[in-house]
């Protein structure tokens, strides 16, 4: 298959997936139920926690042993940290992307939960979309057929934990009263971003092809730490039995997705 084809695919699947997961608001007449709303965050983060594991940081580990030898952890844990680091500080250096603002000298909330989970996973959607972009940057770099479709394998994996994240944004819209088309938008827009930055971290791997093992345990760093701060406490709040099944689902089918495409 033509390589161009397949890069085009791999770029577009991503932000197909999070328009599907986003259109499932239009599955629901009435206002989606605290239980439903548990099990699609808990499904969530588990696939985003399996797919930091096997689709990121093995790989990065794994790519690193050339070079780093014995130490070829060491890209994959510094990367991992900044990546939370990363996502720490655009929380310190934006009001609105922590959820607070000056209020008669006071913090007080400014935005709400659904409004902070779309723009922490839109944030997050970046390393995601440089992942990917970086996987084809390597491919043809190396000019490497196997290694096109590896990169096709990711995308695809990244592509499937897209679909719950793209639900994940729009329904809990709908469940704060937001019409469904409104919904929908911002659950579309939150992956938006992928392919943007998927372009970029193609051409940046092509030039910095021995940094993609940092950006990829970068991008697992951020994710995780999104994963672990905003989705799994809403997840499980008040229905933790089903956020936790949710999110023990979501992870063991991210696993058995990734394993499988090798």
């Amino acid at each position: 298959m033509n390589t161009v084809f397949l890069t085009i695919i791999g770029f577009s699947v991503i932000f197909i997936a999070t328009t599907l997961g986003a259109a499932l608001v239009f599955c629901f007449k009435n206002n989606i139920s605290d239980k439903w709303n548990a099990l699609f965050l808990g499904s969530s983060a588990g696939i985003m926690l399996a797919a930091s594991v096997w689709s990121l940081l093995l790989p990065s580990i794994e790519s690193a042993k050339a070079d780093y030898g014995v130490l070829s952890f060491l890209p994959a844990a510094v990367g991992f940290l900044s990546g939370g680091l990363f996502i720490v500080l655009l929380d310190r250096l934006s009001p609105i992307l922590g959820g607070t603002a000056q209020k008669n000298g006071e913090v007080s909330p400014s935005i709400n939960k659904p409004i902070k989970l779309f723009i922490a996973i839109t944030v997050h959607n970046i390393p995601e979309g440089l992942a990917v972009g970086f996987a084809f940057g390597a491919a043809a770099v190396f000019k490497n057929i196997e290694a096109f479709y590896s990169a096709l394998g990711l995308a695809v994996g990244i592509a499937v934990q897209n679909f719950p994240e793209g639900a994940a944004v729009s329904l809990p819209l709908k469940k704060s009263r937001w019409k469904n088309k409104k919904a929908f938008l911002f659950g579309m827009a939150s992956g938006a971003v992928e392919p943007v930055a998927a372009v970029i971290g193609y051409f940046l791997a092509a030039y910095l092809i021995k940094a993609q093992v940092w950006f990829l345990a970068f991008s697992a760093g951020a994710m995780v730490f999104v994963a672990v701060e905003d989705i799994i406490p809403e997840a499980v709040f008040g229905n933790s039995r089903i956020g936790t099944w949710g999110a023990m689902l979501g992870f063991a089918v991210m696993m058995a997705l990734d394993v499988a495409l090798g």
